[in-house]
């Protein structure tokens, strides 16, 4: 009997949930309830491909990486960051049973991790020359009864609604926090953005400012991306500092502020979250890099009286949400074009 959390694909170690087993059966034969998508394209998360980049270069060492991971382990769960990130394809076939009112031939865009996704690939990337997280490839893959997936919108090119779908989480729990700040404290919060120029970051600020948040503050590295978010018009202030340095962090924000959202894709910047925020405020953590740990044990260190959200990708209506910010904002698609998200 198949499970709609995907256990009847667990091989090992039995009785775990698809996400932390160590390896799944990614055969492309559907259980009743499941739906077979013929993958044409993956995105890394960007810390899996971050660290991946880093460690093994561009080309036919990150490609072999990769492949081995799928491979060995039925799905794409990188060993150092344990995140994965997302899929396009076609469905190929789906269970009679399937709850997810998927037809063979519709283009979709998966909404849960690779980490619990199978997936097997067959081209052994060939198309991939390893310089951007998109991964152009062939294979197949398998949704479980409780996965959930979106139907690609037609308005917008494959690339572009992958990579904003990959990020449609961190848009919707922000709009959500800042709207229960206004209705818990009857005040309009400020917001800072760490890792604003990225795509969870430009997206993020959007919608805070749709939620009607104000002042908007910008945290990114260098002034190129500094440059980016001014020209697209994103925050009412953009400073430039190191997340990962707790004291340059709170320098460059001046005033702590009610909400700040970490989209940076490098381990180090929880206590730079901790020391922007006011007391009574919270710090919602989008990225995979983050340690929990020292969220927690920084916050108590510090006498820190915030709330601490984790972001956990799924927010009801978190992809029409998202897509629609790309399509009113032109400067946020500006950004994620810029960052290899153009449809090419």
């Amino acid at each position: 009997m198949s499970s709609p959390y995907g256990l009847h694909r667990v091989l090992e170690p039995p009785g775990v949930l698809p996400q932390q087993a160590w390896r799944l059966d990614a055969d492309p034969r559907p259980w009743p309830d499941e739906v077979i998508i013929d993958v044409e394209r993956i995105n890394l998360d960007a810390a899996s491909y971050r660290q991946l980049r880093e460690q093994h270069g561009y080309g036919a060492a990150v490609r072999r990486v990769v492949l081995e991971i799928v491979e060995q382990r039925g799905k794409m769960q990188n060993p150092v960051t344990g995140s994965g990130g997302m899929l396009l394809g076609t469905v190929r076939e789906v269970g009679p049973e399937s709850p997810h009112g998927l037809a063979k031939g519709d283009r979709v865009a998966s909404l849960i991790s690779l980490t619990l996704t199978p997936l097997r690939i067959d081209d052994g990337l060939r198309a991939w020359d390893g310089a951007t997280e998109q991964v152009p490839c062939r294979g197949t893959a398998v949704l479980f009864g409780r996965s959930i997936a979106a139907v690609l919108p037609d308005d917008l090119p494959d690339a572009l609604s992958l990579a904003v779908l990959d990020v449609c989480g961190a848009p919707a729990l922000t709009d959500r926090v800042v709207r229960e700040h206004v209705e818990r404290t009857t005040n309009t919060p400020s917001v800072c953005v760490l890792g604003a120029g990225g795509k969870s970051g430009s997206l993020s600020l959007a919608a805070a400012r749709r939620a009607g948040a104000t002042p908007l503050i910008a945290l990114v590295p260098t002034e190129a991306e500094a440059r980016q978010v001014r020209d697209a018009a994103l925050a009412d202030r953009v400073v430039i500092a190191d997340a990962r340095d707790p004291v340059a962090v709170a320098d460059a924000i001046g005033r702590q502020v009610d909400v700040t959202v970490v989209c940076v894709d490098v381990p180090g910047c929880e206590h730079g979250a901790i020391l922007a925020t006011a007391d009574s405020g919270t710090i919602v953590f989008f990225s995979m890099a983050t340690s929990f740990p020292a969220v927690a044990l920084g916050a108590e260190g510090l006498a820190a009286d915030v709330r601490l959200l984790i972001g956990n990708g799924y927010v009801p209506g978190h992809a029409e949400f998202a897509l629609d910010l790309i399509r009113a904002e032109p400067g946020v698609r500006t950004i994620f074009e810029s960052r290899g998200a153009s449809g090419t």
